[in-house]
């Protein structure tokens, strides 16, 4: 079973979407183009994460539309950690349709400070004491932060979305590799080979681009803790959904079973799911 570990939904009105250069994705991506996307890659379920709306009332539709949807076997959902309510966010969500799939929880970090996430152990510790996978969205400068924040809470789980954005079409490699090395020395971390394709160039893109980065994420994480990601509906800025996990599967040299799901299986505990 393949397991896509990484992927949205959302309508042509959310408000980060209105960028000009984001034009190609300005639409409503419903449960049936991810049918259709999961068909073309032979992808079998997936975890659907909370697509920068930035309210909780996001995070309640996604759960009543992955219980209404097999294929979506667990939902990442926002919240704000530095919300005092946190606590009774998660809860409340946990007590509604669908609140059974809540998986994790991720705020929008990047985009802030490097330290930002200094600032949120509160919320990191909240997510924790849920049972709760704390996921996190973060520029490649703000990986130290990470680390702290993984080494703070070593019975929490972090996944690192994207691999911390690497800036693969500037030519960032040596940069990363040293930002991400302290990230992937604790044990409490796993990370999404999701997302590379829109940190490459869009329009000229190769697999070979991508392969430092993924051979580098493998030789420091090791395959049981990295996850396949699509980034659907994101990735369609550079590739197809197919076309993104054909290029992972071509830079790894085959389909290795933690990535391509047992990994996400063990993670976000998706047994029960599937």
């Amino acid at each position: 079973m393949i397991i896509d570990a990484h992927h949205h939904l959302w309508t042509a009105d959310y408000a980060w979407l209105r960028d000009p250069s984001l034009a190609r994705i300005r639409r409503d991506y419903t449960v049936d183009d991810l049918r259709a996307a999961l068909a073309t890659a032979g992808v079998d379920r997936t975890v659907l994460v909370e697509a920068g709306r930035g309210d909780d009332a996001e995070t309640t539709s996604f759960l009543a539309i992955a219980e209404a949807t097999p294929e979506i076997a667990g939902v990442v959902g926002w919240a704000s950690l530095a919300s005092p309510r946190l606590t009774s966010t998660i809860a409340e969500h946990r007590a509604g349709p669908g609140g059974h799939l809540l998986v994790g929880v991720r705020d929008q970090v990047q985009g802030n400070g490097p330290g930002f996430l200094d600032g949120l152990h509160d919320g990191l510790a909240a997510v924790a004491a849920a049972g709760l996978v704390n996921e996190l969205v973060v520029s490649a400068d703000q990986l130290p932060s990470v680390a702290r924040a993984a080494a703070a809470f070593p019975d929490s789980v972090f996944v690192l979305d994207h691999l911390g954005k690497p800036a693969i079409a500037a030519g960032g490699f040596a940069e990363w590799r040293d930002l991400i090395a302290p990230v992937a020395a604790r044990p409490n971390v796993v990370a999404k080979l999701s997302g590379l394709v829109t940190e490459a160039d869009h329009d000229r893109w190769t697999a070979g681009d991508l392969k430092p980065y993924v051979e580098t994420a493998v030789s420091l994480f090791g395959t049981d803790r990295l996850m396949f990601g699509s980034d659907w509906p994101v990735c369609e800025l550079a590739a197809t959904y197919a076309e993104v996990k054909d290029a992972l599967v071509e830079t790894l040299g085959a389909m290795p079973e933690d990535i391509f799901g047992g990994t996400a299986v063990r993670t976000y505990r998706l047994e029960q799911q599937l």
